[in-house]
């Protein structure tokens, strides 16, 4: 077994010990539905946030190369354009 699986079944395993726990834990069912969904939002809004920041890097990323790749084709191109 990798490190790599062997950390990615703990941190599964404690995923769901924590799943486990919040639902068994001494709290009303409505308010364990309330901080259930406000953290499930939280996490959805973090990775939203982390996909668009990851996006806007490879977005600049490409655009540039795309803008160094036209300079470079306009400066070496000495034919017409067909």
């Amino acid at each position: 077994m990798t490190t790599g699986k062997a950390l990615l079944g703990v941190l599964a395993g404690m995923a769901v010990g924590t799943v486990i726990g919040i639902i068994l834990a001494p709290a009303k069912s409505g308010r364990l539905r309330k901080i259930i969904s406000r953290k499930s939002e939280d996490l959805a809004d973090a990775i939203n946030d982390k996909i668009d920041e990851k996006f806007a890097e490879l977005l600049k990323n490409v655009s540039g190369r795309v803008k160094k790749t036209k300079v470079r084709d306009e400066a070496g191109s000495d034919s017409p354009e067909v």
